[in-house]
């Protein structure tokens, strides 16, 4: 069977899929009676699965809170576990095309969702129905399980996993390839102060973001501008300072990055609280912020630059916002694979209050592991290798958390290639259509592999 030609012909109907997904914004609403987390996606959902009904696969939709496309019988199944519903964009973020419109430029595709996940699911699709057609021997039930709150919290998931029970073999194509073996632990909380003489202050759109703005309102007076303003030239940050009334409204443009890579973006409420503590502004909250977070993405501040032999801790404060003249902000910690959340917490407990603020730890999820050479692993690995010839890329540990946490014998596997950036949660997020058709190949290769074993 010549994969790679077969692939090949479903070009346009991998792009016509993708385009109608991207086309529905899966941001998080508020929750309806029929739709856990809003109505875009509860939509996406039922697109998706109406997309699968069509092609002939048997479809469930479990409450809307995901939903899987099955193909084969037998006792065991695998699992492709990926995610319809995406962080937020808007084109004003600085996005050169509408995010929810999938336009292609020389080849490329640009949408929110591309690349996480969308792509990946429009992949995976055609992957089954190429399998299907092939005639191969179908032993084990195939399940494209696709989820609706994966980018907060991953309810959807968890009730599929009460509805459906685990998978004997998965992968969620939510990472990178050839394949993800570890993912590092992940612990939620929250900062807040009221000893503060900002007037105001807001910035972020989601904890798992690096903040790209922020803006400020402070007092005239309390501060040096020309510090500030020398501050920011010289760390080659971006900034706006206009004045008001009672004060002067600051606004510091950084760069958004995921979470788990923090040191790839510039963290827009760091720079504007390190900016106004070098201009001298004397304020409690601005204490606290710069002793424990600062510009640092390790979490040093707080006791926490923790690291194994597969990766350091990283620290995000991803949003910011003042309400009735308290300031609140979000932290994501990730931490590294052979750790223990109890142990990271331990290191910080010096660290979680002071007179000017404190840190309130809201809950965590323990790391994800395999070996290498475990069957899982090393069959995805071979597929990869199959299709690419590469050799030279190996299983790695990573920082973003996948599905792979909340349902058993299961690892991330693509969706991206090494060393390209898709601009996940960030503008102008892409992905080249040659890598979705890559993407296709290899998980048609993958799925035979998990059906051999």
């Amino acid at each position: 069977m010549d994969v790679k030609t077969i692939v090949a012909g479903y070009r346009d109907e991998l792009v016509q899929k993708l385009s109608e997904l991207v086309a529905i914004d899966s941001t998080e609403g508020k929750p309806l009676p029929d739709a856990p987390f809003g109505p875009g996606p509860r939509k996406v959902l039922e697109t998706a699965l109406d997309m699968m009904d069509k092609d002939g696969f048997k479809t469930v939709n479990l409450d809307n809170y995901a939903g899987y496309a099955e193909m084969g019988s037998g006792d065991q199944v695998i699992g492709i576990i990926g995610h319809l519903d995406i962080v937020p964009a808007q084109k004003e973020d600085g996005w050169d095309t509408d995010p929810f419109t999938c336009v292609e430029k020389d080849g490329v595709l640009y949408g929110r969702g591309v690349s996480d996940d969308k792509g990946a699911v429009a992949a995976s699709m055609i992957a089954m129905k190429i399998v299907r057609d092939s005639g191969i021997e179908m032993n084990k039930r195939v399940r494209l399980i696709m989820g609706t709150n994966e980018e907060s919290g991953s309810r959807c998931l968890k009730h599929y996993v009460e509805k459906e029970g685990h998978v004997d073999f998965g992968f969620t194509p939510d990472g990178e390839f050839p394949g993800v073996h570890g993912e590092k632990g992940m612990i939620g909380g929250v900062y807040r102060s009221r000893k503060t003489s900002i007037l105001d202050i807001r910035g972020g759109t989601a904890r798992n973001i690096v903040c790209g703005k922020c803006t400020a309102k402070v007092e005239k007076l309390t501060y040096s501008n020309k510090k500030l303003t020398d501050w920011f030239n010289n760390n080659s940050i971006s900034f706006e300072i206009e004045p008001a009334e009672d004060g002067d409204v600051i606004t510091v443009y950084g760069k958004a990055a995921h979470a788990s890579l923090p040191h790839l973006g510039v963290n827009a409420i760091s720079a504007l609280m390190t900016g106004l503590k070098e201009a001298g502004l004397q304020d409690p909250f601005v204490d606290f912020y710069c002793s424990h977070f600062g510009m640092d993405y390790n979490g040093k501040g707080c006791h926490a630059d923790l690291k194994d032999e597969y990766g350091e801790l990283t620290w995000n404060n991803g949003v910011i916002a003042m309400k009735d003249g308290v300031i609140t902000g979000s932290i994501d910690i990730r931490f590294p694979v052979t750790m223990t959340s109890k142990q990271v917490i331990k290191a910080m407990s010096d660290r979680l209050s002071d007179e000017n603020g404190e840190i309130e730890i809201l809950g965590s999820h323990e790391p994800l592991f395999f070996p290498i050479d475990s069957p899982l692993v090393a069959n995805l690995l071979e597929a990869y290798q199959e299709v690419t010839g590469d050799t030279e890329h190996k299983p790695m540990t990573m920082g973003g958390g996948t599905y792979a946490k909340g349902i058993r014998n299961t690892i991330a596997f693509g969706c991206a290639f090494p060393g390209v950036d898709y601009r996940i949660h960030n503008t102008n997020e892409f992905c080249p259509v040659a890598d979705l058709l890559l993407q296709t190949e290899i998980y048609v290769n993958a799925i035979i592999k998990l059906l051999e074993i």
